[in-house]
């Protein structure tokens, strides 16, 4: 039989706050259990039942492991490759089963998760919750006023509507733009695919930030994983 821990001590446990503030999150009503109000010396399973401040999960179990990873150039968003080629699981120093959290495909470098969680994934990955990742895109040319409105009206592909929440000019070039896109989903080389439509070949293309995650010190296959905080601090970007 699985041990049952206080409510507090499981949150202090994750690291996410202290025992004190813990109990006064409960006191005030922000803490669910099962997606039920509790009260202060209620207990949880960590390893089966779910926990919520403000109706965002809490990481409490400690089986559950989240990493990001800066992913290089010809590695594959897979936990395993017929291929044989390399994945960004392979990346990852861990005993768990991991799985990446959404793609970035094979041809593009930059920040991606890998985690266990699965409400973490779920959440991440799924355009309701709206938790968006930044691009960098080297492009051909020099995208107008225009082109860039069209971006984030939306541009038609040949499986719907894409669009971006931002678009902007980082810096022109004599024949290439650095852009700076912010998506909220994440289809199969959506980017690439938006931008070709607009006319602007991409030269290439880095994810800079997931959520509120971002990690200049990381090079290409290096990875960290996150804390407790910082998972908090992703899924509260989110739209609930």
């Amino acid at each position: 039989m699985a041990e049952r821990v206080r409510i507090q001590k499981a949150i202090a446990n994750a690291g996410l706050m202290s025992r004190r503030s813990a109990e006064d999150a409960i006191s005030a009503n922000r803490i669910k259990l099962n997606n039920n109000p509790v009260r202060l010396g209620d207990r949880v399973d960590v390893d089966k039942d779910s926990l919520t401040i403000d109706d965002i999960p809490i990481p409490v179990n400690p089986s559950l492991e989240t990493h990001l990873l800066y992913k290089p150039v010809g590695v594959i968003s897979s936990s395993s490759d017929t291929h044989g080629r390399k994945t960004v699981v392979d990346l990852i120093d861990s005993d768990k089963r991991l799985y990446p959290v959404g793609r970035l495909d094979a041809d593009s470098e930059g920040l991606i998760l890998v985690s266990n969680d699965g409400e973490l994934t779920n959440r991440v990955t799924h355009p309701r919750y709206g938790i968006t990742k930044t691009y960098i895109a080297l492009v051909e040319g020099a995208p107008s006023r225009e082109t860039l409105r069209r971006l984030t009206d939306g541009v038609e592909l040949d499986d719907g509507a894409a669009k971006a929440s931002k678009a902007r000019v980082v810096e022109q070039q004599e024949e290439r733009c650095l852009l700076e896109l912010v998506m909220t989903e994440g289809r199969n080389r959506e980017v690439r695919r938006m931008l070709t439509a607009v006319g602007h070949e991409v030269i290439s293309l880095v994810r800079t930030s997931v959520g509120p995650l971002m990690d200049r010190t990381l090079k290409a296959g290096e990875s960290r994983r996150l804390s407790s905080e910082e998972i908090n601090r992703l899924l509260a970007s989110g739209v609930m």
